[in-house]
């Protein structure tokens, strides 16, 4: 089973891939982890996109598509779950090749959808115990001792910085502008299935499941 999981950042598909990953064995292809990977590792592909960062150039749809091509051909258990790929009608394009080089299709896009106000007062509140990292909200999920740690019991804390207003608001136009053009290639298949993100996470994750078995 392979399914494109779509939704902008904050919107839960981390969690959700987790969740897949666990209960079916799948492999979560996130490209910009797989890019960090391959340049490390210093497989073919990871060589060509070093050698186009190092040159301060954006890394192309052609290297992006063997990437994912490399990684496919290591193996993906009971299937695969593309994050962040594709984001364009020529990556899609290169993504129904690759399956089908593999004798291999694609099952379900799942969008998680979300309120966008809703999700900026999700990420801006946010904060973590800076020794263990146990995660807490400003709303939703305060320490049960006012500036200690549930977990460890550390009294130091820390957000991320991009964690702001302005950035969350610039991160969903940029995910609305990336995803418009292979919503309707898919939707045209019949593929596209929508979840509230917003809803708590199991029921999230039992919507998936539920699509999922419905194939």
């Amino acid at each position: 089973m392979n399914i494109i999981l779509l939704g902008p950042p904050g919107a839960g598909k981390g969690t959700q891939s987790e969740r897949l990953v666990a209960e079916h064995n799948m492999v979560q292809l996130s490209t910009g982890d797989m890019l960090r990977a391959a340049v490390k590792a210093g497989t073919p592909v990871g060589v060509q996109a070093k050698a186009v960062m190092d040159a301060g150039e954006l890394v192309s749809d052609a290297i992006v598509s063997a990437l994912i091509g490399e990684r496919m051909d290591a193996g993906t258990g009971a299937g695969a779950i593309f994050d962040g790929y594709p984001r364009t009608a020529a990556q899609a394009d290169a993504l129904d090749v690759l399956l089908a080089e593999r004798g291999q299709k694609l099952d379900h896009v799942i969008e998680l959808e979300v309120n966008e106000d809703a999700l900026v007062e999700r990420i801006v509140g946010r904060f973590t115990c800076a020794n263990c990292g146990a995660g807490y909200h400003d709303t939703f999920k305060q320490p049960r001792e006012a500036g200690v740690c549930d977990v460890c019991g550390s009294t130091e804390f820390k957000r991320r910085p991009d964690d702001n207003e302005q950035t969350v608001r610039t991160r969903m136009a940029e995910y609305r502008a990336k995803t418009a053009p292979i919503i309707p290639i898919y939707e045209a298949r019949g593929l596209v299935r929508r979840v509230d993100g917003m809803a708590d996470i199991a029921v999230v994750t039992a919507s998936i499941e539920a699509i999922l078995s419905a194939r």
